[in-house]
């Protein structure tokens, strides 16, 4: 036996980043790091730690998809832990984008709260569409159309 037969291969999905799911992914993580910057920039150390956890989570998730690893780990039910985040993240930063807003003294703090706010309407329609494609109790073929796939 050589070395070579004990290699596993871990397979990309360069697909999922053309998708309407991977390409909103990428959105929310640009977003994400944009308030993070401003939020370092104007120095506000709440608002950093809320973006950058964020982000790392969305980036964990990003990976998950990309590398396949979801089909991997069976144990989690992907799709609803990425709703989960993606509506609590929303709310959390509809409130954190709403109160820098209402308290900002530097710019960097402004821009971060409406940078904050398109995240969240991102992480919104990013739930939204996982949350169609989820299937309860229906056969595949009536929840998804062959133009859907």
């Amino acid at each position: 036996m050589s070395a070579d037969n004990n290699k596993t291969t871990m397979d990309v999905d360069t697909a999922f980043l053309k998708s309407k799911r991977g390409i909103l992914k990428v959105a929310e993580m640009v977003t994400l790091f944009t308030a993070f910057v401003c939020f370092a920039v104007a120095s506000r150390p709440k608002y950093i730690a809320a973006t950058m956890l964020e982000f790392l989570i969305t980036t964990l998730l990003l990976l998950l998809y990309l590398l396949k690893l979801n089909k991997r780990l069976t144990f989690f039910f992907w799709p609803f832990i990425d709703i989960f985040n993606s509506v609590f993240a929303a709310i959390y930063f509809i409130i954190l984008s709403l109160m820098t807003l209402t308290t900002y003294t530097v710019t960097g703090t402004l821009v971060g709260g409406i940078v904050g706010l398109m995240s969240a309407g991102l992480l919104c329609m990013d739930s939204f569409t996982l949350f169609r494609k989820i299937t309860f109790n229906k056969p595949r073929s009536e929840t998804q159309s062959p133009e859907n796939i």
